[in-house]
């Protein structure tokens, strides 16, 4: 593999951030972003519902992790980044978001927006919605009855996000998205492909339930590699085991294959555990590691953040450039 390997990462919001900069510290030689468009809240929610475009908010926060490494670039990020406050119809609305809403009405769609912005902020890589046109995620979820086992429908990533109930399994609408063809050759031409951490239901397992995904990931010869949540979604996989985590996966995307399970070695499971664990990962085809991976604050206690250093040096050695 290069000294300078191309990073594929999957995912969105907080945790695709700390991807991408951990991506940045392994000196990647390029770094492609893919990621989901199913979000509805907040300022994102307003512009999908007012303009009919991708919701912009995790594709910003992702380009925003790429900007160039020098004043200017820092600048850029913290621009991109900033949320007017007040009452008013600005109120809420994230700077990048309203350029990339603005670029996408002049330069044809919000790819084209995207590598425009991109080359303004002098961008580490490329942010690729994994579909060109918004999806709306959907969950069967238990505990919203009296009877426990029956399952209501709840619709939206900030509905699923934050239903009291237990969310068994999730889609999206439409069920076959047609996909981004440059979220396809990122996976296939990747020496590493990162899928998570982050929310499970809406940021994570979406990439697996659009087929051409999953299907590129089995036939990459990029290592794959699944960063698991350094504890469970406040909310969405609240109560839910690092194995529960693991196993939904495959669940619902079934035939994919996974070549390491990266967990935090913060983790506190027994022999036996960590045996149950390996089968687990050895069910998708892959191997579980443990690493060290968590932010530490000065205090000495831990935090539920990844560190980039630590994750780019567990990630080069997974992929054998370490």
């Amino acid at each position: 593999m290069s000294i300078s390997p191309v990073f594929t990462c999957l995912g969105g919001g907080h945790g695709l951030y700390q991807t991408l900069l951990a991506a940045r510290h392994a000196r990647a030689g390029h770094i492609n972003a893919v990621v989901t468009v199913a979000d509805d809240g907040g300022s994102s929610g307003r512009l999908r519902r007012e303009l009919g475009m991708i919701p912009p908010g995790d594709l910003r926060m992702a380009l925003s992790a790429l900007t160039h490494d020098s004043e200017e670039g820092r600048l850029w990020r913290s621009t991109l980044q900033h949320r007017f406050k007040g009452n008013g119809a600005m109120a809420g609305h994230a700077v990048g978001n309203l350029i990339l809403a603005g670029l996408s009405e002049e330069a044809g769609g919000m790819q084209q927006a995207l590598d425009v912005l991109a080359k303004w902020t002098r961008s580490n890589g490329r942010v690729i919605p994994v579909c060109n046109e918004p999806l709306e995620i959907e969950a069967d979820v238990a505990g919203l009855d009296d009877d426990p086992r029956v399952l209501r429908s709840v619709r939206g990533q900030v509905a699923v996000a934050t239903t009291p109930g237990t969310v068994r399994r999730v889609r999206i609408l439409p069920g076959d998205p047609p996909v981004n063809s440059a979220a396809i050759a990122a996976i296939m031409n990747a020496d590493v492909v990162t899928v998570g951490p982050g929310s499970w239901f809406s940021s994570v397992i979406p990439h697996l339930l659009v087929p051409d995904v999953v299907t590129a990931l089995n036939e990459t010869t990029a290592q794959v590699v699944v960063i698991l949540n350094l504890s469970p979604e406040a909310g969405e996989t609240q109560g839910f085991t690092t194995e529960r985590h693991m196993h939904l996966l495959s669940q619902h995307a079934p035939g994919l294959h996974v070549d390491h399970f990266l967990a935090d070695n913060y983790l506190t499971a027994t022999p036996g555990e960590r045996r149950h664990l390996q089968r687990t990962a050895e069910r998708v085809g892959g191997a579980i590691a443990y690493m060290d991976v968590r932010t530490i604050r000065e205090d000495g206690s831990a935090t539920n953040t990844h560190d980039p250093e630590k994750l780019a040096a567990a990630l080069m050695t997974l992929s054998g450039s370490g």
